[in-house]
């Protein structure tokens, strides 16, 4: 490499071949100090000790790395690596590795570069890495070389087929780790690592028996395909390691990383087919159920590691996010629900210092009398109503009777003590715009409709209470008292003096007053069906509807279709400016605009109110301003871009239906609490931090997540197990004040292969998913996604130094079986709608509703919309009505690459937000036909997607309905689209 590393050989390189010749000196990726393979192989001469080192350290006439590659906290243990097997590198003649007491042949410098001459030091004695190691077996890749010994080498870079890739001029090198390409051709971009179609690297399985004694029974690490170009170096002759604890650039490792071998071509030995995809969806770690079965299910609580580093220093070479993913009101699953315990007169028992509730770990001592507390280890006094006695293991004889004691998730009942005010009803209130741009785009009518259908379903039924405000130009109160037969409507038009009229009757309990809300809904489309007033006073109307909500808190659902032009909180067309992109003042496009939002949802969170947007125009609407009331109460963003009632309507009926539907925590808090010398320094979700610890979420449900990190707060942690509890205390629909508890607990290592081998894919996509959104309201786009890259690089080349020496896998890229799937949901994520590209790449609102819903995604979900599914169903559409009962048949995944498409046939596309409907070029004309009817030749844009009279059409449809019933969170608009024609929207 030409750095300087005493007590290595090191070797000049050989002329270059001809098309080199005139080519002035460019950068040869990692080739500085290793012999190059060839016909001259053989005739090249040391250059004599005692000349000055002229090379680069890094390579051989590029500049050296930036100081931001350089990481001297985390220590490089040495590499050794051997050549890929196979054939394609058997004509290059490999010489005997030299001994100590010889030297190889001298041989001229190459042609265009300056002579290289290593220190004395570097020649003289090989270190002792080189020396057998008869403890630690080969590890088998793949078919042996046939006639070549390769001996170990030091870098991780690939390896050319043969010399016809190496035939052109190379481009110039270039250390930074990019976002994107640059200008011009860079063959060493960090970007290369992840490509589009390819995703992650696959690995012939390694045998166990090679693994290091240390690390348990897992397995060795994967072994990846040859990649892109290799060194001369290591075509051929040895190159020591690295000492331990040397500094090491990260460009120097990973940056030459590349699945193709030249820019548009793929290199033959590299086989993508079979790299790893995550077909079978979100996977869980097994390993850590079975460790500890009486945690709470991943669905609640994960963790990025389920193995808690004991240390700084170990801390400091987890380049991955340490931290965990919190879903609390996650749905049960199917046939468990979590269990209710009301402690009635015992009152809930905690521990007295740190307040943990009472869980599986916590253990009972004295003859059961006390419980030592497994956050604090404080031992408690056990009331006497709890008192049992202990078997002669020292557990409760009543266990069986005490699901708190066996169970990771429990309910207690809160007494009056856990209660500011009395349980408060659920209440929705719903604040419509009713300007002529939703009146045409027929929005109002489809929310009617839908309100309408709900109210029988509506939670907290009789106590429930609604209310109405809508808005143009003016503000529009209705008193909906139960005495009226219709409703009143009341204008407002002083916009700058807000004041409520009949505040007393605005929110009214909806089983006494079902008749007069019912009248309303019902007249609310043809009451404003010819209003032609195109202004918004949003502002003001959301003042309003603040001042009914403030006494009881509840829901608001906001149906905004125009910019805010009226009165406060009036937002200016600053739409998107294509010269803030990739200048400091990028990130501003994606604040609030006006910092009344902000103020407002801190209010609206003070008084547990909550609140949805549902944002519908064609238009610019300020998304990232409008979003803002929802990330600090809790809430979610819907985006109905370009709304048209016949075309959107049943996504937003499905979305509107489950969000008035679905169970509701209301006036909820939560924290998280953890062991002794650990704590959660940040929170990333859709919250108001009401203070270090504390998330004020005044209406949750089982679609909203939250993500925390975590740091140790001691250098050295000296327990061998961690415990978290997630506690969430709220009131439910039915008027019970509940907490809602859920423990796990995790071991404590010493070892970073541990951590790695505990790692869960999907926790560290999801808080990296957060770390890079957030990074785009105060930075570049391409500095978010910069430093998505650089941490996965530092991840994987920190895994790389624990076992290349073991398992001598230079110019492979391998990595942990747990984090198979990292690169490629790294790469999804620089390409998910908040971080791609720039201006032309997405539209300003679409980006900022699209990172708003990113934000409170569980795992699942998030991972589906990384990487959606494919499937195809043209061959079950075909089947006889006796052989088509195997749906579950028809669902396996397919790859995301171009090969998985035949012309021949028809496939769906599901991200869990939109189907997309492909129909190849090749496909029958009578499946067409029947699924499109008689329109099936013309332009889809024509064409409505129906169930027809047929068996064809009726099995789609209820393949569609079956898609969508797996999960109801959010309703998939089918996209029509032929092969080689753009997207078309279009209903079902």
């Amino acid at each position: 490499m030409g750095t300087e590393n005493p007590g290595r050989p090191s070797f000049p390189m050989r002329p270059s071949s001809t098309p080199f010749a005139s080519a002035p000196p460019t950068v040869r990726p990692f080739s500085s100090s290793g012999p190059a393979a060839g016909p001259e192989s053989s005739n090249f001469r040391p250059i004599p000790p005692g000349a000055p080192q002229t090379m680069a350290p890094f390579s051989a006439a590029g500049p050296s790395p930036p100081a931001r590659f350089i990481d001297p906290s985390v220590p490089s243990p040495p590499i050794t690596s051997v050549p890929p097997s196979g054939a394609p590198y058997q004509r290059f003649p490999t010489p005997p590795f030299p001994s100590s007491a010889q030297t190889p042949p001298n041989r001229a410098p190459p042609v265009g570069q300056p002579p290289f001459q290593p220190p004395t030091s570097q020649v003289s004695v090989p270190p002792p890495s080189f020396r057998p190691q008869t403890q630690v077996p080969p590890v088998a890749m793949g078919s042996p070389p046939q006639n070549a010994n390769f001996p170990p080498s030091r870098m991780n870079v690939p390896q050319p087929p043969s010399d016809s890739l190496l035939s052109g001029p190379r481009p110039n090198f270039q250390p930074p780790f990019p976002g994107y390409p640059s200008k011009q051709p860079v063959v060493s971009q960090a970007p290369s690592s992840f490509p589009a179609h390819q995703g992650s690297f696959m690995p012939p399985p390694a045998p166990p028996s090679a693994f290091p004694s240390h690390q348990g029974s897992y397995g060795p690490p994967p072994v990846a395909t040859n990649l892109g170009y290799q060194s001369r170096d290591q075509m051929q002759h040895p190159v020591s390691a690295r000492p331990i604890g040397g500094v090491q650039s990260l460009t120097e490792d990973f940056s030459s990383l590349s699945v193709a071998s030249m820019p548009g071509s793929m290199e033959p030995g590299l086989d993508y087919r079979a790299l790893p995809r995550p077909l079978d969806g979100d996977v869980v770690p097994s390993s850590f159920l079975e460790m500890y079965p009486m945690n709470c299910d991943p669905r609640y609580l994960r963790l990025t590691t389920s193995a808690i580093p004991n240390s700084q220093s170990l801390v400091s070479r987890w380049h991955l996010p340490l931290g965990a993913v919190v879903c609390p009101l996650a749905e049960a699953p199917e046939g468990e629900e979590v269990p209710v315990i009301n402690f009635a007169s015992t009152g809930i028992i905690r521990c007295r210092r740190c307040r943990t509730y009472v869980n599986p770990y916590v253990t009972f001592t004295d003859a059961g009398r006390k419980w030592r507390c497994n956050i604090c280890s404080l031992l408690n006094d056990v009331p006497g109503e709890y008192f049992a006695n202990l078997d002669a293991t020292g557990r409760r004889i009543d266990l069986d009777q005490r699901p708190e004691l066996v169970k990771g998730s429990v309910e207690f009942v809160a007494p009056t003590e856990y209660m500011v005010r009395p349980p408060m009803p659920p209440l929705y209130f719903f604040l419509i715009d009713v300007s002529i741009s939703a009146v045409r785009s027929g929005m109002i009518e489809v929310v009617a409709q839908t309100i309408r259908s709900c109210l029988d379903e509506l939670p907290g039924f009789p106590r429930t209470q609604i209310g109405f405000i809508t808005f143009d130009s003016t503000i529009h109160f209705y008193n909906m008292k139960s005495s009226l037969t219709q409703p009143q409507m009341m204008v407002v038009s002083d916009l700058d003096d807000i004041f409520v009229p009949l505040p007393d009757d605005l929110l009214v309990n909806l089983s006494e007053s079902r008749n007069v809300v019912e009248t309303f809904l019902d007249s609310l489309p043809s009451m404003f069906q010819d209003n032609v007033n195109v202004e918004s006073a949003f502002g003001p109307a959301l003042k309003a509807a603040f001042m009914v909500m403030s006494q009881l808190g509840g829901k608001l659902l906001i149906f905004q279709n125009s910019l805010p032009s009226l009165g406060v909180g009036r937002l200016k067309l600053r739409g998107d400016d294509l010269r803030a992109y990739g200048t400091d003042k990028e990130h501003i496009l994606r604040l609030p605009e006006d910092p009344f939002y902000k103020q407002m949802a801190a209010d609206l969170t003070k008084y547990q109110i909550g609140v949805n947007i549902y944002a519908f125009s064609d238009k610019y609407t300020d998304i990232a301003s409008l979003g803002t009331l929802a990330k600090y109460t809790g809430g979610q963003v819907y985006y109905y871009p370009s709304f048209q009632s016949g075309i959107h309507g049943e996504k937003l009926r499905h979305e509107l239906a489950r969000d008035l539907t679905r169970e509701t925590a209301w006036e909820a808090v939560m924290r998280i609490r953890c062991g002794k010398g650990i704590r959660f320094t940040s929170y990333h979700g859709n919250f108001m931090l009401r203070s270090t610890d504390l998330l004020a979420l005044p209406a949750v449900d089982c679609d909203k997540a939250y993500a925390m990190q975590l740091s140790l707060e001691e250098t050295l942690l000296t327990t061998q197990t961690v415990y978290f509890q997630v506690a969430l205390l709220y009131t439910a629909s039915c008027g019970e004040r509940r907490i809602r508890v859920h423990t796990a607990a995790a071991p404590v290592v010493t070892d970073l292969g541990e951590m790695y081998r505990l790692a869960d894919t999907g926790a560290i996509v999801s808080l990296f998913c957060r770390l890079a959104i957030e990074k785009t309201l105060t930075s570049k786009l391409e500095d978010a996604r910069n430093s998505l890259q650089l941490r996965i690089v530092k991840a994987l080349r920190e895994y790389r130094n624990l076992h290349a020496v073991q398992h001598r896998l230079g110019a492979r890229m391998i990595y942990p079986e747990s984090l198979k799937f990292l690169c490629l949901y790294g790469l999804a994520l620089s390409k998910s709608v908040p971080l791609k590209g720039g201006y032309a790449d997405a539209q300003l609102d679409e980006r900022c509703a699209s990172g708003f819903t990113m934000m409170a995604l569980p795992v699942k979900k998030l991972l589906k919309l990384l990487y959606p599914s494919l499937i195809r169903i043209d061959e079950y559409l075909l089947k006889p009505s006796g052989q088509a009962d195997g749906f579950k048949n028809i669902m396996k995944r397919l790859p995301l690459v171009a090969e998985s498409l035949d012309s021949r046939g028809l496939y769906i596309y599901d991200d869990g937000f939109h189907f997309v409907i492909w129909f190849g070029r090749m496909l029958s004309p009578d499946i067409a036909k029947n699924l499109l009817g008689p329109e099936f030749a013309a332009e889809l844009s024509r064409v409505t997607l129906t169930e027809h009279d047929n068996e064809m059409s009726r099995r789609l449809m209820k393949i569609l309905k079956n898609l969508r019933e797996s999960d109801p969170s959010y309703y998939q608009l089918p996209c029509l689209t032929r092969q080689a024609k753009l997207m078309i929207y279009s209903s079902s």
